[in-house]
């Protein structure tokens, strides 16, 4: 056949791949489960949320090869009827919506009807299930066709037994794409460490290749929550980590946050819930992530475990088929309220004697309020009556201190009680100071403090620049900001959605000392800005503003800016190192600290004071052995 021969050949003959076909029932599952079904751990998840969902108090999991040759999961849930067991593998088939209305109320976990089907698509699945108030239990199985085996009677608690063998056996293309069997146990075990952290009310024993990895009990109690998330994330990051709850209309969070000086390299412990539910948002990211800007060392990522609970017509979790992702109806007023509250949460965070979770007298950061109903009186008014002086004054009289010497406090010491010399022998209990009180100076550097514990131990710049700092700004946000007008006014082309934002947000630029208007559709105009931001880039932070405001819904750029400032200018004017104080002068820093908000870290979010309690230093030393 030459060429001219090929050009004759009836294209009527070949098929033609461009007309609208109907896709088989197992194609169609395995494109379905390309969405849901990723890897060991996708699987692991659906089948975990509908245990949850089923009102398991128990789960065990049983995992093999990293999930790769087989994950089983046995939960004493509702189970599933008899006459549903062949739905339940049946695509967009569920129990938990039944009208379009149910779409905006969705309470639980699942509800897409697509897990099953797709799982059971590109593995040999087995389901075995004894429902409530049934006397006969029911097991049938697939192996990744259109067909399924007819149910059989088998012998089962009341629950279900999800058994799933060979995943990717009938698409090997996936299945190379799979890591090892260490990475995809690791995957596995993240994800069981998030369902136990939602709830700590079902007990979990996760096993790999016959071996207890995780054996977590039930618990209905706070305590019992604690000794779970120490299971999970580390005793470390509940000896640093603080309770907070919060609520405001329809909104709460509640859960634990660890303190700055608690962070880590990567963003690897943060937990996140939304109505019990995990997710990865970047309103929240940024929420959190600005509420810690204030005390968070550059680089370092902070640790929570926090639940937002909302009415459930608030939030949309049909927005993507792993159900990672949601979408808040109202944004702007989720992402101010979370800030709020977190902030609100560090900023009260105080040093405090008391007893710590394991009994011990180690000082906490608890609230402020909390702190002064814990001592007879507060410590700022406090005289022992041992050193016979005078009660201090009114800390709110007192006058802000100058912020560029070490001789600020001289004028102030005497307005604080302090001992001239070491703590008597038995100090009355309650009576001394959260931080105590100073001994000596070491090196210029550091102030050495008793306290009823042991030894607290202060750096003292770092601990006056925060003082400074607070103080700084509490005075610039009480006042108006000065502002300077530009000599040429700066004109923008922007978007017509950021214009329009200008427009909506002529108030929060004007409060920060900005003067930013619109002129036309697309073009807005600085004429003014705030004295303290005259050396930046001016254009590339109200573009950024912007930027922010399209994405989230709010922006902190503006203060986070005026912020850095005044950090740089509170760093410059504190004490600095080498600078001897006197004990009254000492004792007046701590003081302050007691009373400062994030005291416990300087501005760059390094840690300004530690403590080591008696038993410590007694190791040190061998005393008792």
């Amino acid at each position: 056949m030459d060429a001219e021969d090929t050009l004759l050949i009836d294209p009527a003959t070949q098929p033609d791949t461009r007309r609208i076909q109907l896709l088989s029932t197992q194609l169609s599952n395995q494109i379905a489960a390309g969405e849901v079904v990723e890897r060991p751990a996708s699987v692991v998840k659906e089948l975990l949320e509908n245990s949850i969902d089923a009102g398991a108090t128990r789960i065990e999991i049983d995992v093999e090869q990293g999930g790769m040759r087989q994950i089983k999961i046995l939960d004493d849930g509702c189970g599933v009827h008899h006459d549903d067991l062949v739905l339940a593998l049946s695509r967009h088939a569920t129990s938990k919506i039944v009208t379009q209305d149910d779409l905006g109320q969705i309470a639980t976990l699942g509800f897409r009807g697509e897990a099953l089907p797709s799982i059971a698509s590109v593995s040999r699945m087995t389901l075995s299930s004894c429902a409530k108030g049934e006397n006969k239990a029911w097991s049938f199985s697939g192996d990744g066709g259109d067909t399924q085996s007819a149910p059989v009677p088998v012998a089962h608690p009341v629950g279900t037994t999800l058994e799933v063998r060979d995943l990717f056996f009938n698409t090997p293309a996936r299945r190379k794409f799979l890591r090892t069997e260490k990475t995809e146990f690791g995957k596995i075990e993240e994800v069981v460490k998030r369902i136990a952290l939602s709830r700590a009310d079902v007990a979990l024993r996760l096993r790999h290749n016959r071996r207890v990895v995780l054996d977590l009990k039930a618990g209905h109690n706070e305590p019992a929550y604690l000794q779970r998330i120490a299971a999970l994330c580390g005793q470390s990051f509940v000896d640093n980590a603080r309770s907070l709850d919060f609520d405001t209309m329809d909104l709460s969070l509640s859960g634990w946050i660890a303190e700055p000086t608690f962070s880590r390299s990567q963003a690897d412990m943060q937990y996140f819930f939304v109505n019990g539910r995990i997710i990865r948002d970047k309103l929240v990211t940024h929420a959190v992530r600005q509420a810690y800007r204030d005390v968070l060392y550059h680089g370092r990522h902070p640790a929570y475990v926090l639940f937002l609970e909302l009415p459930v017509d608030q939030v949309d979790v049909n927005v993507h088929p792993t159900k990672h992702e949601v979408r808040f109806r109202e944004s702007r007023q989720v992402h101010d309220f979370l800030f709020r509250a977190i902030h609100k949460a560090l900023a009260d965070l105080r040093p405090e004697t008391g007893e710590s979770k394991e009994g011990s007298n180690e000082p906490q950061m608890i609230p402020a309020m909390a702190a002064q109903s814990a001592l007879p009186m507060s410590a700022r008014d406090y005289t022992p009556s041992s050193h016979g002086q005078s009660s201090a004054p009114s800390w709110q009289a007192r006058e802000s201190l100058p912020n560029n010497d070490a001789g600020s406090y001289a004028d102030l010491a005497q307005k604080f009680s302090q001992p001239a010399s070491p703590l008597p022998d038995s100090p009355e209990e309650g009576q001394i100071p959260p931080l105590g009180y100073a001994l000596a100076q070491l090196h210029g550097i550091y102030i050495l403090a008793q306290n009823s514990n042991g030894l607290i131990v202060v750096d003292m710049h770092a601990a006056h620049e925060r003082i400074t700092y607070e103080r700084m700004k509490t005075s610039h946000q009480s006042g108006k900001i000065r502002s300077q007008p530009l000599l040429v006014p700066m004109s923008l082309e922007v978007s017509e959605k950021e214009a329009q934002l200008v427009e909506a947000s002529n108030e929060m630029f004007a409060e920060l000392g900005f003067d930013v208007q619109r002129l036309a559709e697309t073009t807005v105009v600085i004429r003014e800005v705030p004295t303290l931001l005259a050396d930046v880039d001016v254009e590339s932070l109200v573009r950024d503003v912007l930027a922010d405001l399209v994405v989230y819904g709010d922006s902190q750029r503006l203060q986070a800016h005026i912020d850095a400032v005044l950090s740089s200018m509170a760093c410059h004017g504190s004490v600095r190192a080498n600078r001897h104080l006197t004990l009254p002068e000492m004792n007046a820093l701590l003081r302050d600290m007691e009373h400062t908000e994030r005291s416990g870290q300087c501005n760059h979010g390094r840690p300004t004071w530690t403590e080591m309690n008696m038993s410590e230093l007694d190791k040190l030393f061998l005393r008792g052995r």
